[in-house]
């Protein structure tokens, strides 16, 4: 009997979609695999939520999200015009891949890196390069820039990088810049608040730059879903022209509300920020003294390996104590974990239960 996949288009079969953390339903759970802000937003969001939803919701929300775009852009020095908003980072990533990717050149990305790249990719038949980082999982800035120099149909990165958490200087940004002066570069900084370095203040001096970032983590509203881009308005310009030709209204009055007052508490979000360094910097004492090997991190997680203990095995005994952390079954880093930084009692949780799966 036929099935439903006959009704499908062909490119469609061939589709491997992103795998997004589990979000199970388990009591007294420790939940450290998504990269979720332990800490609440801001109790100004909450207010302007409820505020918005008291008025107005049965018109459709400003489509050019004007508000929200000249908060974001007086937060990063930007005109408003510089700035793109949008359904979470991801969905911004997915027009962005569709606007400026679709090119006779190959796209170029580390292996090792957000796996929803490559998805895009697959889905916009959009032909890609890998570029390896090294054996300390760094990507090597003038190797890709050797090759960008050498044509390509633009660049993206994450910095700092995910899964491993490792930030790249400015000035290696700066360098693929230049290399590759008529495709656009990517700078994925879903996680940069949490020290890294970004690359907004390059915007004004190169024209084929476009920063991605996220309201999710270190502002704590994964639940809400808002990104937003940065560049120069002819690339702002084209990610508008997509956006208008899928989905007129991506923010709806209530993310956009809560959005606008996450910006303003800027003292809210240095304090929950500065909370997560300060933990992710005491986790890594803890799990160095077990025995683990980390990487160094600018994010809201580590990037972990025990060089006598398989991560699966890891993972699923971590699992059987309701501690849950993310393990990656790709190339080159199937051995380690990625752990997000919960408080300081849900990370002391975690080192309680690998102490005792250790022992």
């Amino acid at each position: 009997m036929s099935t439903v996949p006959s009704f499908w288009s062909p490119r469609i079969a061939a589709l491997e979609p992103y795998v997004p953390g589990e979000q199970p339903r388990i009591a007294n759970l420790v939940k450290l695999n998504t990269n979720e802000n332990p800490y609440p937003p801001s109790p100004r969001v909450l207010d302007a939520i409820q505020e918005a939803a008291e008025k107005g919701l049965e018109r459709y929300p400003d489509p050019e999200s004007v508000a929200l775009r000249e908060a974001i852009a007086a937060r990063c020095g930007l005109h408003g015009t510089q700035v793109f908003v949008g359904n979470g980072s991801d969905e911004v990533l997915a027009h962005a891949f569709f606007a400026f990717f679709q090119q006779a050149e190959p796209l170029l990305m580390p292996d090792v890196t957000y796996s929803f790249y490559r998805v895009y990719a697959q889905l916009y038949a959009i032909a890609c390069e890998l570029q390896p980082v090294d054996e300390g999982l760094r990507l090597d800035a003038d190797a890709l820039a050797a090759r960008a120099a050498a044509g390509c149909g633009g660049i993206v990165i994450a910095n700092p990088n995910a899964p491993t958490g490792i930030g790249m200087p400015l000035a290696c940004i700066e360098r693929l810049l230049q290399a590759c002066p008529q495709r656009v570069v990517l700078v994925d900084e879903a996680y940069v608040d949490f020290g890294g370095e970004s690359a907004l203040p390059l915007i004004a001096r190169y024209p084929n730059l476009l920063v991605v970032q996220t309201l999710s983590k270190s502002h704590s509203l994964a639940g809400l879903r808002v990104g937003f881009a940065c560049g120069q308005a002819q690339l702002i310009d084209a990610l508008q022209r997509v956006k208008n030709s899928f989905n007129s209204y991506p923010l709806d009055r209530l993310a956009a509300a809560g959005a606008i007052a996450a910006l303003a508490d800027e003292a809210w979000f240095s304090k929950t920020r500065d909370a997560v360094i300060d933990t992710r910097d005491g986790l890594t004492l803890q799990l160095e003294d077990l025995g683990f090997e980390i990487l160094p991190s600018q994010a809201n997680f580590v990037f972990v390996r025990h060089p006598s203990h398989d991560a699966v095995a890891l993972a699923a005994a971590l699992r059987a104590r309701a501690v849950l952390v993310r393990h990656f079954n790709q190339p080159r880093i199937a051995e380690y974990l990625r752990i997000s930084i919960g408080t300081r009692e849900q990370c002391s949780a975690l080192v309680d239960a690998l102490a005792q799966i250790l022992d």
